[in-house]
């Protein structure tokens, strides 16, 4: 079962390294799984990690080495020779072996692909390394199980057994013609329960999914989203056979794209780990913090305005924070859903009308109960009643506006390629905020002048 990395735990492996007691650091890492061991190495140095992983097996090493962070990982790797780098790589998969080459300088990587034992897997990661590390053929691993559409079932099985010693996991096989096209794909049960001398042709299903080699990872995620697929097949413009991409890289891909998300929709700017530099935690967060300080400033100037109207009614200071507050919130509702919507890349400006009249009647019921309970608390404490239909209108209003802007504002910067998660937080926030300034003091410059 797995096991809790516990603080005394890693401080006993500290201290057998410390003393060189090998026998020990093995016999408490025997029983753990490569994920575990990974846990442990992220709170050891880079040199006590090199220690622990040449003691490990060559494999359980590889595939710690391929599931570290790639920063960490990348550092990790300094303190290795090309020798030794290529021990680990001769055993992992193509696609994650181009991950790691990819982190290394051209000399490591020219060596280490020299160093490789397999000369089929030394062409595959030099063919994989052409491709753009965001399209589908940096994703794909070359390794697959494929068969002939010529060929009988025996035939089949003999070939399946021959490949699958280099394939980890084997979630179907593919069928080509003599010239690798792909034709279709032949499910394992089906395979099974058919006799040896069972031609292909009559097994088969010619209704295979596929991706070319340039399409953005994005559009991979999409497809075997949409169809539920565990593993798709790469080909080229001529539908040649090239590869194959598996759940576990596409699940990588969704994980990168959700923290991406997260730190545009918080107004941090980089790609970021709470241990990284002073100085790029500062560069990550400050442009945005600027920019709402910059909004700031600009809703005291507002407020300097509507002098008139705070010393005419005092008390509209007080409700200030709940106008830009419900403006905010409301924004953030508004754009998260439409955030969440065109990441699934849904066809929301083919009815860009029908979506706009949902969001302003959906924002009607939302501002009149909002409106409602705000006009209902102040007459209820008897405050000022001009003063309380000011609040429940310029609610109302805010409340109104800011979701249409929520809307609209992601679904206009994806249409002019910008990442709609830009528009979230801080954007929305601060927009929000000198619209609610606006509307607030507007409603009352009308109704009490």
């Amino acid at each position: 079962m797995p096991l809790e990395i516990t603080k005394a735990f890693v401080e006993e492996i500290e201290a057998a390294i410390e003393q060189d007691n090998a026998a020990l650091v093995l016999a408490s890492l025997e029983d753990m799984y490569p994920a575990d061991i990974t846990t442990v190495l992220y709170e050891l140095d880079a040199q006590q990690s090199k220690y622990v992983l040449d003691l490990l097996d060559p494999e359980v090493g590889s595939e710690i080495l391929s599931s570290l962070d790639a920063e960490i990982r990348n550092d990790f790797l300094k303190n290795f020779t090309s020798e030794e780098i290529a021990r680990y790589v001769n055993l992992m998969e193509s696609d994650d072996a181009v991950d790691v080459l990819n982190e290394q300088k051209v000399q490591v990587r020219e060596e280490v692909i020299s160093l490789l034992d397999n000369e089929e897997k030394a062409a595959d990661i030099i063919d994989l390394l052409h491709y753009e590390e965001d399209s589908a053929g940096g994703l794909m691993a070359k390794e697959l199980i494929k068969v002939n559409i010529n060929w009988q079932v025996g035939q089949c099985i003999d070939e399946i057994r021959r490949q699958a010693e280099t394939v980890e996991k084997v979630y179907g096989v593919y069928v080509v013609d003599d010239k690798d096209k792909l034709l279709g794909r032949l499910g394992l049960k089906t395979l099974i329960l058919a006799t040896d001398d069972t031609p292909i042709t009559q097994l088969y299903d010619p209704d295979v999914i596929s991706i070319e080699s340039y399409k953005k990872d994005t559009d991979v995620v999409e497809i075997m989203q949409r169809y539920d697929l565990d593993s798709i097949p790469v080909v080229d413009a001529k539908n040649k056979l090239l590869g194959r991409i598996t759940i576990d890289d596409v699940l990588d891909v969704i994980q990168e794209q959700a923290e991406t998300t997260r730190q545009l929709m918080t107004g941090i700017t980089e790609n970021i780990e709470e241990d990284d530099s002073i100085f790029r935690l500062s560069r990550a967060r400050l442009p945005w913090l600027l920019i709402a300080m910059i909004g700031g400033l600009m809703g005291a100037r507002l407020i300097k305005v509507f002098e008139a109207e705070i010393s005419l009614l005092p008390a509209m200071a007080m409700f200030t924070p709940l106008i830009t507050a419900t403006g905010g919130n409301v924004g953030i509702q508004s754009s998260s859903l439409i955030i969440q919507t065109l990441a699934n890349n849904s066809l929301i400006l083919d009815n860009f009308t029908q979506r706009i009249l949902k969001v302003i009647l959906v924002a009607l019921i939302n501002a009149l109960v909002i409106s409602g309970l705000v006009l209902s608390f102040n007459v209820i404490l008897d405050e000022n009643l001009q003063l309380a239909v000011v609040v429940s209108v310029a609610l109302f209003s805010v409340v109104v506006l800011s979701s249409v802007m929520g809307t609209v504002t992601p679904m206009l910067l994806d249409k002019f390629g910008i990442n709609p998660a830009v528009a979230a937080g801080p954007f929305i926030t601060t927009a929000n905020d000198l619209l609610g300034l606006a509307v607030y003091f507007l409603v009352a410059h009308f109704l009490l002048l």
